[in-house]
C-alpha cells in the first residue's frame, strides 16, 4: 500500500514540472535540446563589435559640431620657444591652433570661406581674445589657407574629434 501511495504521488510531481524546451515532432529528447539551442542561435542577433577609432569613418574624420565665425592668425618670434596654454612648444609652422573653449588635443577642420582652402589642425593654445572671432590658427596654416596677407577672413571650423 505504501509503494502504491509513494508512486501516486511520484507520478502526481511529475506531471505539475515544466518543461524547459518545446518539443520537436518526432524527436527524441537529446535531439529536442539541440534543436532548441539551434533556434536560439538562429533568432539571435549577432554581437555588437566595438569600433576600434570610433571617430573615424571610412577613413576620414566624422563630423561632429560645426562653427562659423573669423579666423586669425598668429606667430611668435622665437619659434619653438615659446610654450602654448597645453604646455607643447609652439611652431610657428605646426598645423595648430587657438580656441577658447576647446579642449587641448582636439582635431579641427579649418576652411577659408573664401577660397575653400581647408586644413586639419589640433588644438593646443587658448584665444583667440578678441570679440568675434572664433579661432587663431598658426602662421604656417594661414599660409596653406592663403589668407596671410588679409589677416582675418571668415571660416568654418568643423570639430572632428576630441581626446
Amino acid at each position: 500500500m505504501r509503494r502504491i501511495f509513494l508512486l501516486t504521488i511520484l507520478t502526481a510531481l511529475s506531471s505539475c514540472a515544466d518543461r524547459t524546451h518545446p518539443e520537436v515532432e518526432g524527436a527524441k529528447s537529446s535531439e529536442t535540446l539541440a534543436a532548441t539551442k539551434l533556434a536560439q542561435k538562429k533568432s539571435s542577433p549577432p554581437p555588437i563589435e566595438p569600433r576600434k577609432k570610433p571617430n573615424l569613418v571610412a577613413g576620414k574624420y566624422r563630423v561632429k559640431a560645426t562653427h562659423h565665425g573669423k579666423m586669425s592668425w598668429y606667430s611668435v618670434k622665437t619659434n619653438g620657444g615659446t610654450k602654448t596654454a597645453s604646455g607643447r612648444k609652439f611652431s610657428n609652422n605646426g598645423a595648430t591652433a587657438a580656441h577658447r573653449t576647446l579642449r587641448f588635443g582636439t582635431k579641427v577642420r579649418v576652411t577659408n570661406s573664401s577660397n575653400g582652402r581647408s586644413q586639419i589642425v589640433t588644438i593646443t593654445d587658448r584665444g583667440p581674445f578678441i570679440k568675434g572671432r572664433i579661432i587663431d590658427v598658426s602662421i604656417g596654416t594661414a599660409r596653406k589657407l592663403g589668407f596671410v596677407n588679409a589677416g582675418v577672413v571668415n571660416c568654418k571650423v568643423e570639430v572632428l574629434s576630441e581626446p
